[in-house]
């Protein structure tokens, strides 16, 4: 126990030490230095132990540091980069190198100079750029692993990485677009022997680069730079596993990169719930545009309500309820996927092509209560699903500088699925006092497909007189989606003495064929203009206009008596939405300043008609229009100190959805109906939001933090009418009051520069949710309150943890029975260690703790799951890998989630895969060709 706990407190014995080096930087003029890059390195390796920047008088000063001889090297742009070998003096615990000065660098030796002058890291503007061959991670480790090790940067248990304190939205290899811009495809595939440098910098926005126009806004984006043995020819690995419980997998990637060329094919199979590359499988089914593959070809103010306007009117969330989400159940998964891109100075073509399937079998058990004006009831659920999904995707860019004047630029994106479910469900219905008065059981099926396809094109040009561009888009959309779906579900009534919910001789028994097939087709052009007015302001106006059908045909048979048609669920909806925008602004642009001031003016007309069934006379018809005044205010500053400040006022206007406009009897849980409203107005919203931010390029502090308020105007909720009987009719309405608000603080800081690094984030929302139950108001508060916490140790080579920690609080309050107030909680830790051991043996661990309490209702969950792995490299060009890995070993996972919303809390309990043991082995076709550093023992 002893040697173990010296051999985790070992890297850190030294930090105590007050050793310090200190000096100055001049050039042979005498002239100071200022903010040049200094480096301690080790001299066995030249890898990385500190750094820092001269101050404005050139002098830089290393404190606290461990008692040994470091390799002193700076460089400044024209000078002869300095390098020089610091021997430890037991004697002098308080070194002074003097002036340094640095002498210029002749024109004839350049070149030399370039290839030797390689520093861990060159701070050049608001980029940084990482020598990543001076960063030292286990042979075989991907990208992923090697952002962890590098100052700034930090990735979470999902693999989402932030920089400099901000999350970066792209990731490029070599300058180009890896499949699209998902960050964890290259961060997860790539080999991080394949890097050469990392550069984290940021990238204007997709509308400026578009437009010309500068808005201020930035993307914290990071390019891969690939080392020259790589962009010829070749590179990938593949991995197979084997384990208990019948659990197998297998995975490989494959890269070939040029100058002009990037090729990449990534594939996986497993039973091990690694659903892998994409986490988006519903929302891609549901046929709505929902994410709009991030290429709207909108011009104008940043949203605008253009995008909101088309977001979620799917059918399919009036059929069968169901629950499911990444790593719950038990889930077969295959995918893979082929990447390719060509990129020149005129040209660029980016595309890939994308399957993926999944078999899900999911129990989930959940417990909740509902609260009524007068009382409340309790509800015990236990649902098993079987769920597949098959999806193919496509994605085509081509980008063409026709000349120096004009632009042209296409998407196309398609998409196939299909879909099928087969749900059992069991629900007991029981009173305050504990006693079951109903059960319910349910049997739902359902398969269906869909196909989506969105194109856009966009054409700029540029005058010759700077500032004054002209842009014009077009984009046409297109779903179709077809269900077929069986819904069973018969009831149960008990007695209750002095207490009564009795359905009083109602027969809500179900057995139906319900059909759903739906087609959208949408057509949207954009026209840009922009004027400058002077050097510093520049005008824009802009036009928006689209035309949106969707036809609904939804068709329910009665399985009860033959096959007869339900005339009161069945329909056929034929809906046209058309919109417009003009809009103009000022944008102000003059040093580090960015200010946009503008109006819009924004019409929205919707007509639809409701039929009985196709061909027949009309039954009800919806004809509506309406306009409003959308003003929007903006602001994005670069501050001194490479400081950042943002914020802004934006109101939207944002349509009903097509599911709760059509005037439809959906019965699919006869205890809860759904019945649509055709008089709905749409919902504006006011939106205030501001941050401020900062990251120190010289000690990698950075802070951040943003607070925003929304408020609503005509927003759409559910309004329940519950009866005696429990039998709720669910209906959309018109209300106003409702608001939502927040704020994030994220601080980040180094304890130790590239050893220990700390990160601390408090976070917090406030919700007022306004519905109707019974004609009674309720409002419903939710408040979270997060706190969190994150500690990187990378002290040396050979051993690395990344800590994570949060706690969050959340209260619910209802108007209707504050009686029924709620408090719950949620604990979650988390951390990663990985340990070189001798003979090229390594060891990881993964440990999460989460814990979830809520006292009204005698609810606490506790779930630790430790996984542990132990692997060796093999051979002498190391192509090989060995891992024996031990998943949950404590044998408790389970998917637990807390909720509170409107009059109704719960929480539910899925049940998840459990401890099994996997042994696996991993060929590198390439190996591992950069040298790994000896570990102490070697």
């Amino acid at each position: 126990m002893k040697k173990l706990l010296f051999l985790l407190l070992f890297p850190f014995l030294g930090f105590a030490q007050s050793y310090s080096i200190k000096g100055k930087f001049i050039d042979t003029t005498g002239q100071a230095l200022p903010f040049s890059s200094v480096f301690l390195l080790k001299p066995a390796d030249s890898t990385l132990v500190t750094f820092s920047r001269t101050a404005e008088d050139g002098s830089f000063s290393f404190k606290n540091l461990k008692k040994t001889d470091y390799l002193l090297k700076t460089t400044y742009v024209g000078l002869f980069p300095y390098q020089k070998l610091i021997k430890f003096d037991p004697n002098v615990l308080d070194l002074n190198v003097g002036s340094v000065v640095l002498k210029p660098i002749q024109k004839e030796l350049m070149e030399v100079v370039i290839r030797t002058a390689k520093a861990p890291l060159e701070i050049r503007g608001d980029t940084i750029e990482y020598d990543a061959r001076k960063f030292k991670v286990p042979a075989g480790s991907s990208v992923e692993d090697l952002l962890k090790k590098l100052p700034g940067i930090q990735v979470d248990a999902e693999g989402n990485i932030k920089a400099q304190g901000r999350n970066v939205e792209k990731l490029l290899v070599d300058g180009k677009r890896f499949f699209g811009d998902d960050p964890k495809l290259a961060t997860k595939n790539l080999p991080a022997e394949a890097i050469n440098k990392v550069q984290v910098f940021d990238q204007k926005s997709d509308q400026a680069t578009l437009t010309g126009v500068e808005d201020g806004k930035k993307e914290k984006t990071i390019n891969l730079e690939l080392k020259q043995e790589f962009k010829k020819g070749g590179f990938g690995k593949g991995t197979l596993g084997a384990g208990t419980e019948e659990r197998i997998m297998a995975k490989a990637n494959y890269n070939k990169f040029d100058a002009k060329n990037q090729f990449a094919i990534v594939g996986f199979g497993n039973n091990i719930n690694q659903t892998g590359l994409n986490r988006n499988d519903f929302q891609d089914f549901r046929g709505s545009q929902s994410y709009n593959w991030n290429d709207n070809a909108d011009f104008g103010f940043s949203n605008g309500g253009w995008r909101m306007f088309y977001s979620d009117d799917s059918d399919e969330g009036m059929e069968i309820p169901r629950s499911w989400g990444d790593g719950r159940g038990f889930s077969n998964n295959l995918a893979g996927g082929l990447n390719y891109n060509y990129d020149t100075k005129k040209t660029k073509f980016s595309s890939n092509y994308f399957y993926n399937q999944s078999t899900l079998r999911l129990n989930e058990q959940v417990s909740s209560q509902t609260f009524l004006p007068n009382t409340s009831y309790f509800l015990e659920s236990l649902t098993a699903n079987k769920n597949f999904t098959e999806n193919h995707r496509v994605s085509l860019r081509f980008e063409q500088n026709l000349d120096s004047l004009n632009t042209l630029i296409i998407n196309v994106n398609g998409r196939l699925s299909n879909r099928s479910q087969d749900q059992t469900l069991n629900e007991d219905y029981s009173n305050t006092e504990n006693q079951k008065f109903r059960d319910r059981s349910a049997t739902n099926s359902f398969t269906g497909n869909t196909g989506a396809l969105t194109s856009a094109a966009v054409f700029r040009h540029k005058f010759k007189k700077k500032g004054r561009n002209f842009a014009l888009s077009g984009t046409y959309n297109t779903n179709l989606f077809e269900q077929d779906g069986l819904q069973l579900s018969t009831l149960k009534e008990f007695m209750v003495p002095g207490q009564s919910f009795a359905l009083q001789g109602l027969n809500l028994n179900i057995n139906q064929n319900a059909i759903n097939q739906n087609a959208t087709d949408e057509i949207k052009s954009s026209v840009l203009f922009t004027e400058p007015l002077n050097k510093k302001i520049i005008s824009e106006t802009f036009f928006n206009i689209s035309q949106k059908t969707q036809t609904i045909d939804r068709d329910v048979f009665s399985l009860l008596d033959g096959r007869q048609k339900k005339t009161d669920l069945s329909r056929f909806f034929d809906n046209g939405i058309a919109f417009k925008r003009l809009g103009s602004g000022l944008r102000y642009n003059y040093k580090n300043m960015n200010l946009g001031l503008g109006l819009a003016v924004s019409s929205i007309n919707i007509k639809g008609d409701a039929y009985a069934d196709q061909g027949l006379s009309v039954l009800s018809t919806i004809s509506k229009s309406y306009s409003r005044v959308l003003p929007n205010l903006s602001i994005n500053a670069q501050l001194p100190g490479n400081g950042y400040l943002f914020g802004g006022f934006e109101s939207s206007f944002e349509a009903p959805r097509i599911k709760d406009l059509q005037p439809v009897i959906d019965n699919s849980n006869p205890l809860s109906v759904f019945v649509g409203k055709p008089d709905l107005k749409p919902t504006l919203t006011n939106n205030v939001n501001f941050g401020v931010g900062k990251f120190d390029q010289v000690t990698f502090i950075n802070l951040w933090s943003n607070v925003y308020f929304n408020t609503f105007q005509n927003q759409v909720v559910y309004n329940l009418e519950v009866k005696d009987n429990l039998v709720k009719t669910v209906s959309p309405q018109n209300v106003n009051g409702g608001r939502m608000g927040g704020f994030n603080v994220d601080f980040g800081f180094p304890i130790k520069k590239t050893k220990v690094n700390a990160n601390i984030d408090i976070s917090g929302n406030l919700n007022k949710n306004i519905v109707y139950i019974n004609s009674i108001l309720n409002n419903n508060i939710s408040n979270t309150l997060r706190t969190g916490g994150r500690l990187d140790l990378t002290p040396v080579d050979w051993f690395s943890m990344f800590n994570e920690f949060s706690y969050v609080f959340n209260t619910a309050k209802y108007s209707i029975n504050t009686a029924q107030n709620q408090k719950f909680n949620e604990i979650r830790a988390a951390s990663n260690a990985s340990i070189q051991l001798p003979k090229s043996l390594f060891f990881t661990s993964d440990f999460i703790y989460r814990k979830y309490t809520n006292k009204q209702l005698k609810f606490s969950q506790q779930v630790p799951i430790l996984n542990i792995s132990v692997y060796k490299i093999l051979g002498k060009a190391k192509k090989s890998e060995l891992r024996l890995t031990a998943y949950d070993l404590f044998k408790k996972n389970l998917g637990v989630n807390q909720s509170a919303f409107q009059n109704v809390i719960s929480n539910s309990q899925t049940q998840t895969l459990s401890r099994y043991f996997m042994l696996s082995y991993t060929y590198n076709m390439r190996g591992v060709t950069a040298k790994i550093k000896k570990s102490k023992w070697e």
